[in-house]
């Protein structure tokens, strides 16, 4: 993996987009909203706040974006998999950027203000993930990931364990809490990820009328 101009004062993004969307019914990293696929959307959000921003999903699946992604170690395993995927690309890499800002392709209600809040408190933390938590709990598909924290995941990920907040429960944390991250989002809808078609058809008609 490439890097431009990396310094120990940035973070590298990255999208996740190497799930099957079985519950969708069909690839939503590849739905639009305004004309965009989401996928798109993501990595142009990304774009703004850390640099490069790479995609982890099978190498070719999507080309006709116009995207070359990078390949999940352990296709098929879940986010766990392709965030342990990021960390050890960023090891192998000297000139790798010590933070990875990493989110999953399906948040439509993530705002450049809050990513940046998000990076730029990332690097000033002592911690190996910086995280938000909401009502739901932590979330981890929208977290910052410092680099050196890739042996501690795989050797949990090689225990057994794919959910990610369990295994989050073995690194230093930092949580960023509603008392911080509210003021980029009054509605409660900044980690809100279309997991159905419904959800999808909630989030356009939402955006729209934001607009209106």
């Amino acid at each position: 993996m490439h890097v431009e101009n990396p310094t120990k004062g940035s973070a590298q993004g990255y999208v996740l987009a190497g799930g099957g969307s079985t519950r969708f019914g069909r690839d939503k990293a590849l739905v639009e909203i305004d004309g965009m696929a989401m996928l798109l959307r993501m990595r142009m959000l990304l774009s703004s706040v850390a640099q490069p921003v790479n995609v982890i999903a099978p190498p070719l699946r999507y080309t006709a974006l116009g995207i070359a992604s990078m390949s999940d170690r352990w296709e098929g395993q879940g986010p766990l998999a392709g965030i342990i995927t990021v960390l050890l690309a960023g090891r192998e890499n000297v000139k790798a950027a010590e933070w990875n800002l990493i989110v999953g392709c399906d948040m439509p209600f993530l705002t450049q203000e809050w990513l940046s809040y998000l990076v730029e408190r990332s690097l000033v933390s002592g911690a190996e993930v910086v995280v938000p938590r909401s009502a739901q709990g932590l979330e981890p598909l929208c977290g910052c990931w410092r680099t050196s924290a890739a042996d501690k995941l795989q050797s949990v990920f090689d225990s057994g364990v794919r959910k990610i907040t369990e295994a989050m429960k073995n690194l230093e944390m930092e949580v960023v809490d509603e008392a911080d991250w509210k003021r980029f989002d009054t509605a409660g809808r900044l980690f809100w990820n279309m997991n159905t078609a419904a959800d999808f058809d909630e989030a356009k008609r939402i955006l729209e009328a934001q607009r209106a």
